[in-house]
């Protein structure tokens, strides 16, 4: 599981501003008629030295985006294509978002400070550049819960009300608007390359894989860079798919314009965390092949690796390549491994032996409907810890043969594992904390459900 944020002073940077600027373009923020702060992430607002800004000092910030000091004096609408739903699309690029500053933590990482529903840019097509507050609500507790359960994800930083009556298709309108501003590990995606490899513009693409590997990766260019850069990026999409899957999350648009060279998960749209382990269950309502399923979200993750590699075609030969993208399946098996054991909170023992337990663990899962947030509750550390009948089924039976051969990595002694049931994120959940804001301006469910999920991280990491 991740470490709790680490406190760390403030350290602009401006990085971004060593890339051609074929590669953003200068944008202006909406000037909202209000700014009414409803969440700021003061964990995460210390790693980058900001948790001592007052109220005043953050809306202006994040919520009229005066420049913070010494970091980039206008916002940049990134450029990018990506296909979407396996469909290619030249016509993207950060459309209701932008970038707003660069900082570095303590473990001197380049860290990007972006925006959601902060107003139009050239790359709004026909949409308003807005955000719902539901759309906010919704983001906060997707990274709160992902970033609880091991995640590599963004982290919601801020949410502000905006003062504005929205008009959408899929939720009663109008509804109430918002601005956010999200932490991440960088701003470039796959579908950075894609544009560039479109455009042919091989110069730009030598500059953009430099730059991630410097400045992003740490890493000096080698020989083939272009490999070097592929390598990280199926490594590290391979873990990231192997966490939804123990996390039970359904992102819901895995597009190439959705991943992260950082393979930081971000973006949160129609997203859900799946009741049970069923493959075909899906978070989009417009995901009508299943694209983005639950069991298919591995596949389309190398996928998009994939199209990342058809991309640095433009610079690199597909003999260099192609090894690198044979990463992904290895390390995604490891990976899962490693996660699922994580979260069970068993101690590793041979290959062989792990995967057995994995093996019974999601034949048993797939063939009842035993709750994937209540299985895992249930068997921390790899002992049935309930007086409850729900395995009695003869389908668990291998489970816990193998399970009983495990030993826990840490006592059981926080708090959270005498609770009556899991902390968990089902949809219903959801719409129910944000009924009474919706309702009643009434917070409190929300902010009690953040602390609530915090305190299972707490656990999940003791």
């Amino acid at each position: 599981m991740s470490l709790p944020p680490q406190p760390a002073a403030y350290r602009p940077e401006r990085t971004i501003l060593t890339l051609p600027d074929t590669l953003y373009d200068p944008v202006q923020a909406a000037d909202f008629p209000e700014t009414i702060l409803r969440f700021r992430n003061d964990a995460h607002a210390a790693t980058i030295g900001l948790a001592d800004l007052d109220d005043t000092a953050w809306a202006r910030h994040f919520g009229r985006f005066a420049p913070l000091p010494d970091s980039l004096e206008q916002p940049l609408a990134l450029r990018y294509h990506g296909h979407q739903f396996r469909h290619y699309n030249s016509d993207l690029g950060d459309g209701r978002g932008f970038l707003f500053a660069q900082v570095r933590d303590g473990a001197n990482r380049l860290l990007d400070l972006g925006t959601k529903g902060s107003g139009t840019t050239p790359w709004s097509r026909s949409g308003d550049g807005r955000l719902t507050l539901k759309g906010g609500v919704r983001e906060i507790l997707a990274t709160e819960m992902l970033e609880a359960l091991g995640v590599h994800t963004s982290k919601t930083l801020s949410l502000i009300e905006t003062g504005e009556a929205l008009h959408r298709g899929d939720e009663p309108s109008p509804t109430r608007s918002a601005v956010m501003v999200r932490l991440s590990h960088g701003h470039i995606r796959i579908g950075s390359f894609q544009r560039l490899a479109t455009l042919g513009d091989a110069d730009t693409m030598r500059a953009l894989v430099n730059y991630c590997l410097t400045e992003l990766y740490g890493e000096t260019p080698g020989d083939e860079p272009e490999a070097q850069l592929l390598a990280h990026v199926a490594r590290g999409t391979a873990r990231l798919a192997a966490s939804y899957m123990a996390a039970g999350f359904v992102h819901g648009v895995l597009n190439t314009d959705n991943i992260a060279i950082t393979t930081e998960s971000f973006d949160y749209g129609p997203w859900r965390f799946a009741p049970l382990w069923k493959s075909d269950f899906t978070a989009a309502y417009f995901d009508h092949q299943g694209l983005y399923a639950f069991g298919r979200q591995p596949a389309a993750i190398h996928w998009n690796v994939v199209q990342l590699a058809i991309a640095l075609r433009t610079l690199a030969s597909a003999e260099a390549l192609a090894p690198m993208v044979d990463l992904y399946s290895p390390a995604y098996e490891a990976a899962f491994r490693t996660a699922i054991l994580a979260r069970l909170g068993v101690r590793p023992q041979s290959e062989d032996q792990d995967f057995a337990l994995l093996g019974a663990m999601e034949t048993a899962l797939a063939e009842t409907d035993t709750p994937i947030d209540r299985f895992f509750f249930d068997w921390r550390g790899g002992r049935l810890r309930t007086a409850t009948q729900a395995y009695t089924d003869p389908r668990f039976a291998a489970f816990a043969e193998i399970a009983a051969t495990y030993e826990p990595t840490t006592p059981l002694d926080h708090p959270y594992w005498s609770d009556a049931a899991p902390c968990g994120m089902p949809i219903e959940e959801v719409e129910a904390l944000w009924a009474p804001i919706a309702a009643d301006d009434d917070w409190a469910p929300l902010y009690a459900k953040i602390a609530a999920i915090r305190r299972m991280g707490e656990a999940l990491r003791a």
